[in-house]
């Protein structure tokens, strides 16, 4: 039962919680009182702070707190340009893959357990491509799961794919909420900020103690995404970001369920939020808190790191909020692999474009990475090695060879690698190293002249405006179970998101064309 279900009652837990206060007297309901009824106002006032908790009583607001009072606080009016045109190049992204993922297993196998426990439900939300109205949860969860499937989706420091979990919470909260473009633009900007904050420094730690780096931070951005646009006060905000404790997760040992989980958990906390149940101030850096449990500590001890400094600042995840924009190191992940192989192609292609270097003049290929790429999905529990053994189709080797041989890699499968690139990647070298920036190859082709040519990777190549979002995901538009001319006015609505009155509109475009409302009807949605 998920928590639009649940009505407000007296049961144990609820009991269990009021009791406690029954033992400080009427003075201590007294006291209380104040900021239940504000509660009850709507209003987004702090609550009282905890008198038994010292890190809560610091003159330091939480990080909940912070993180809540400046979503509650964000406007559209605030976004940066770049921010709102990352929001939507995002958004089409993550709608993209879930068209293409709605036709392979992973994404029919949710949306089929979704219709077999949920169809029918009035006053949910949709499903995507399909249809259905089930849970508000339910319909985070096989968007999501499409989104994954579809293998288009965005990359942030390796290993998290904020999208796959934030864009569908946010689809849902302004299907339910009947939110303007903006505000779903506003939303999908905050969820993005604070779990890309949050997960910035600790992505290879939390991934060391075995956590899937991607669910546990995901379900942060997207339950702040979901209480924004719902318009949640501050309050329900820290709550939301509180209640998300408890819920987030996500093994590397099973890897049975990722950012799917993390949506549907993110509604559940939302919606429990919305009902007035507690999350807990201190519940991120309390000495019990979230970074305590899945960092090993709450003072910014890192087991491992993306640039070798073992050592970061809690107080450095929320500096500069509203400044500062984090979201904007979000990666298109264009081509459906590792997020780390993707400079690899293109790189590797420019070099070749730019030398006029062939196949055939190749005699090797070299590539310094970052050290972390080369061992996924982590040092303490390897799975995969980039830069030792055999290469094999789908390594990082492939990927180097394919870019010299085709100076591309198709966005849709196609059929038998290109003889060519499989014997070119025996011949391609993988040299970690400690300084590397992430996904940053320092390329270097030696041809069979003698002569040595190189390209040093930035790791922006993939942090393109919308136009060049729009262009390069044209390419799906065969694999798409809608028509081109239904994609084409998904892209247009993406592009002006700003200018919709409702942000659900992108939902109803995404129904096969014979199962969707009219076109009259998508026009004023």
């Amino acid at each position: 039962m998920l928590a639009e279900e649940i009505k407000p009652q007296l049961g144990r837990r609820s009991f269990l919680r009021k009791s406690g206060l029954a033992a400080g007297g009427a003075a201590s309901m007294a006291a209380l009182a104040p900021f239940s009824s504000l509660a009850q106002d709507g209003q987004s006032t702090p609550r009282a702070t905890p008198q038994d908790n010292s890190q809560a009583a610091t003159a330091t607001l939480s990080l909940s707190r912070q993180f809540a009072r400046w979503v509650f606080g964000l406007r559209y009016e605030d976004l940066p340009p770049a921010v709102v045109d990352r929001a939507k190049g995002a958004t089409l992204q993550a709608v993209t893959s879930a068209l293409l993922g709605s036709q392979l297993p992973g994404g029919q196998e949710a949306v089929r357990l979704m219709l077999e426990e949920e169809a029918g439900l009035r006053g949910g939300a949709t499903i995507m491509v399909n249809g259905a109205k089930v849970t508000k949860g339910g319909a985070a969860f096989a968007n999501s799961e499409m989104m994954l499937a579809g293998g288009k989706y965005d990359t942030f420091r390796m290993l998290t794919h904020p999208g796959t979990s934030i864009v569908p919470s946010a689809l849902v909260a302004a299907e339910v909420q009947g939110a303007s473009g903006k505000e779903f633009i506003t939303g999908l900007a905050a969820g993005y900020e604070v779990m890309e904050r949050m997960a910035a420094d600790f992505i290879p730690t939390v991934m060391a103690r075995g956590f899937h780096a991607g669910p546990v931070f995901g379900i942060f951005g997207a339950a702040v995404a979901a209480a924004k646009i719902m318009r949640f006060t501050e309050n329900q905000i820290m709550d939301t970001i509180g209640l998300c404790v408890n819920l987030a997760g996500g093994n590397l040992e099973s890897a049975a369920l990722r950012e799917g989980a993390a949506a549907r958990n993110a509604m559940l906390a939302v919606l429990l939020a919305k009902q007035g149940h507690p999350g807990g101030e201190t519940a991120l850096e309390g000495k019990a808190g979230f970074y305590h449990a899945y960092a090993g500590n709450n003072r910014g001890q890192l087991t491992y790191s993306f640039v070798g400094d073992t050592q970061t600042s809690m107080a450095k995840i929320a500096a500069g909020l509203g400044k500062e924009w984090i979201f904007l190191e979000t990666l298109y992940r264009i081509y459906s692999i590792s997020g780390y192989n993707i400079a690899h192609i293109d790189v590797t292609a420019q070099l070749c474009e730019e030398h006029n270097i062939r196949y055939d003049n190749v005699d090797r290929v070299e590539a310094v990475v970052n050290w972390l790429e080369t061992q996924y999905p982590s040092p303490a529990f390897p799975t995969r090695r980039e830069d030792i053994g055999e290469a094999k189709p789908g390594s990082t080797r492939y990927y180097s060879a394919y870019g010299v041989v085709k100076r591309s890699f198709p966005l849709l499968p196609t059929g038998a690698d290109p003889r060519e690139v499989l014997d070119l990647m025996k011949r391609v070298k993988i040299i970690p190293s400690h300084d590397m920036p992430l996904f940053a190859p320092r390329i270097t082709i030696f041809t069979k002249d003698g002569k040595s040519y190189t390209k040093q990777a930035t790791g922006r190549e993939f942090t393109w405006d919308f136009s060049e979002e729009a262009r390069r995901i044209r390419e799906v538009i065969p694999g798409l179970p809608i028509s081109g001319a239904r994609f084409e006015e998904i892209i247009a609505t993406c592009l002006g998101l700003e200018q919709q009155e409702r942000a659900d509109r992108l939902i109803q475009l995404t129904l096969k064309e014979n199962a969707s409302a009219k076109p009259g009807h998508l026009a004023g949605a």
